[in-house]
């Protein structure tokens, strides 16, 4: 199951910048988009949904701090309809507007790209996880 997590984890990050949709990920890499989710959250902690979400939101905040590109094109890049939906999930997730951000001038990533791996538990035995790291 851990390695369908990793075919997931892959496919997202070459197709971040595409439209991406559950039902597109599970069509491509041949899983039912129900069994997909629940594999993917028993590995990670969240959806691939969630996922996406974060990843994207990292691209945005990274472009705000080190780039002068207008937060509307920002906000549609990142896959939002309208500056003002951007701006809503930005602030619910971040604490503060995309302006305030930008003007702060720091990229802090909130969502790491997930890297699956096994490690020994300390009885001995085998369990997966998925961590997450700021990606290079």
């Amino acid at each position: 199951m851990e390695e369908i997590s990793r075919k997931i984890v892959s496919y997202i990050e070459e197709n971040l910048d595409k439209d991406l949709t559950l039902e597109k990920i599970a069509e491509e890499l041949n899983y039912s988009k129900f069994y997909m989710v629940r594999v993917f959250k028993d590995n990670t902690g969240i959806t691939p949904y969630q996922y996406i979400r974060g990843r994207r939101l990292d691209k945005a905040a990274e472009k705000l701090a080190g780039t002068k590109q207008p937060v509307v094109e920002i906000a549609l890049e990142a896959g939002y309809g309208s500056q003002q939906s951007f701006t809503r999930v930005f602030r619910c997730e971040y604490g503060c507007t995309p302006q305030e951000y930008r003007r702060a001038g720091v990229f802090i990533p909130k969502q790491g790209r997930i890297f699956m791996g096994i490690r020994r538990s300390a009885a001995g035995g085998l369990w997966r996880w998925g961590e997450r790291r700021m990606a290079a």
